[in-house]
């Protein structure tokens, strides 16, 4: 080996503090630095000039716990694979046939199917065109069916069971790898050029949060903007005290950087950025106290603002301040708004059903109830919307062209057979729901789980093997949202394995007026139904080859990300 030369050797101050720097971060963060690179190019192309004739509005329901959608949406044909099936596996979490609430798919798959029984709201609005489902959807790194599972030879996301993880994966749609911000969050860094100026001249998040910090939310330069149930918190004005103490802040603002004097006597540069946020947090409160003003319920009496009643629950109080924040859309200058509400308690290994007055009924019970609460807060929103549409008020009302999607997520899905006790255990694959008027409603857009422990769609304990995955549910909404479709491989940068997003999607949300539809997908890629015949999406097949063409890097765990609250 030749002996090194002195160039060789040394070590620049350039070279010693690159290495230093390569050193101090690991290859996860170091991954995340590029992704955020490319980000921020990809921000720039999506830039849109400010005032977007048009409004779009996701809103993001979180299911805490993993719900148990195996008795959401269950088959009532009286076949192999149908309700028999059904009722074999899950022995006393079975719901009776003749509870069921029918509905009435435009496209049959072969299964005729009922809803549970809390959920004639939910049903009502399926039937009526305006809500789909999603079955069988969750975190995957590579379509993947059972042989490739038990093989293992195709990577699946990593702690696939852990509440904590799954939660992250669903929120960032980035499962094989940290990620310190969510896709929603993302969505919000590329489009936040469409929204303009409030009418107070304050700029307010277009990620609004009701239910707390989240991951969803998360951005680069977008984060979420937190409103409690009742509205946004903020520095009271009732007291002398605290009276004086904003005013004082805002006069150290205002104060000039300028060397001190009689005139300028404020230097301190750590004083005026701390009194500079804490006024644009004052500054954001009036301006969102402002726009919700106008839906505020009556001080006198007990009529509500809203035709029909949220319910007094706590998913209920968040989604009215959800709708009260649309209808002030227009006084905070935003044509793009994203939402996150939640609501919790499916973790329910053995209380799914029953009361103490009565233990074995699965009609009542935790499980009946969280579904009812749901239902019943989709349908409140829905009206909501409905009543923004005919109203009287032009700086509220909801044009045609303005819209709103909600949907739903949750941890996972739980076990097709009963555990030990009255409940299930953690699953994988779970059904959703998608709502709104641009929904293409009344279907099921993915594939329905066979329903057999150890058959082509289990684990082995029956944890279905997700057919559809959070990528390509999630693109969907994005694009619709108003993402680029040059720039969903950037959001959903696992996206290319699942189809090509740039020419198709799910198809469950009709595109925007004018909008060119989907061309029809390459073959052995995602297939999507013509807009005429609203058929639902059938995901190919995965290859049988014991190994994808690009296997990934041994996925890293996911850790939580640190997270920020804005004011």
């Amino acid at each position: 080996m030749s002996r090194p030369t002195d160039r060789k050797k040394d070590l620049t101050r350039r070279d010693l503090f690159r290495r230093a720097a390569c050193a101090a971060v690991s290859s996860v963060a170091i991954a995340s630095a590029v992704r955020d690179l490319r980000l921020i190019n990809a921000a720039a192309a999506d830039a849109l000039p400010a005032g977007a004739t048009d409004y779009k509005a996701l809103v993001c329901i979180f299911m805490f716990g993993g719900n148990d959608a195996n008795n959401f949406l269950v088959p009532t044909e009286s076949t192999s694979t149908g309700y028999p099936a059904y009722a074999a596996a899950r022995q006393n979490l079975a719901l009776p046939a003749a509870s069921l609430l029918p509905i009435t798919p435009i496209v049959s798959d072969g299964h005729t199917y009922g809803l549970h029984p809390s959920c004639p709201e939910i049903a009502n609005l399926f039937n009526s065109g305006k809500l789909a489902i999603l079955p069988n959807v969750g975190t995957l790194l590579f379509p993947i069916n059972r042989t490739q599972y038990l093989a293992k030879s195709v990577p699946v996301p990593p702690q696939l069971f852990s509440h904590n993880d799954q939660v992250i994966q669903w929120q960032t749609s980035i499962p094989d790898r940290d990620s310190r911000t969510g896709w929603g969050g993302r969505c919000a860094d590329l489009l936040n050029s469409l929204n303009g100026t409030s009418s107070t001249g304050d700029v307010i998040s277009m990620s609004i949060s009701i239910a707390g910090v989240n991951t969803f939310e998360v951005g680069n330069s977008v984060n979420e903007y937190n409103v409690s149930q009742t509205g946004p918190q903020g520095l009271s004005t009732s007291s002398t005290e605290v009276t004086n103490l904003n005013n004082s802040l805002k006069t150290i603002n205002a104060y000039s950087l300028t060397p001190a004097s009689v005139t300028t006597p404020q230097t301190n540069l750590y004083q005026v950025g701390y009194a500079a946020s804490t006024k644009h947090a004052i500054d954001n409160f009036a301006a969102m106290n402002q726009a919700i003003a106008p839906t505020i319920d009556p001080t006198t009496g007990t009529k509500s603002y809203w035709t029909v009643p949220f319910p007094n629950t706590n998913l209920g109080r968040e989604l009215k301040m959800a709708a009260r924040i649309i209808a002030g859309r227009k006084a905070l200058g935003h044509a793009r708004q994203i939402f996150f509400v939640s609501i919790g308690g499916y973790d329910l290994h053995d209380s799914q059903y029953g009361t103490t007055a009565d233990p074995d009924n699965i009609l009542v019970g935790a499980h009946a109830n969280l579904l009812a609460e749901l239902s019943q807060c989709i349908n409140a929103f829905q009206s909501a919307l409905n009543q923004l549409r005919t109203s009287a008020d032009t700086s509220l009302k909801l044009a045609s062209n303005e819209n709103v999607v909600g949907f739903t997520a949750s941890d996972f899905g739980r076990t097709f057979p009963v555990n030990s006790g009255k409940g299930s255990d953690h699953g994988w694959g779970n059904h959703h729901i998608v709502f709104g008027d641009p929904v293409k409603g009344q279907n099921l857009y993915g594939t329905y789980p066979t329903l057999a422990v150890n058959g082509p769609d289990d684990t082995g304990i029956g944890r279905w093997i997700p057919k559809t995955s959070v990528d390509q549910y999630s693109a969907t909404l994005a694009k619709w949202f108003g993402v680029s479709p040059t720039n969903l491989n950037v959001i959903f940068p696992n996206l290319p394995r699942f189809g090509d997003y740039s020419i198709s999607d799910m198809g469950f949300i009709n595109p925007a007026a004018g909008a060119t539809p989907s061309a029809p997908a390459p073959s052995g890629t995602l297939v999507v139904s013509s807009e005429e015949s609203l058929a639902p999406v059938a995901v190919a097949t995965p290859p049988t080859s014991s190994k994808p063409s690009k296997p990934p890097a041994k996925p890293t765990p996911i850790k939580r990300p640190t997270m920020r609250k804005s004011t």
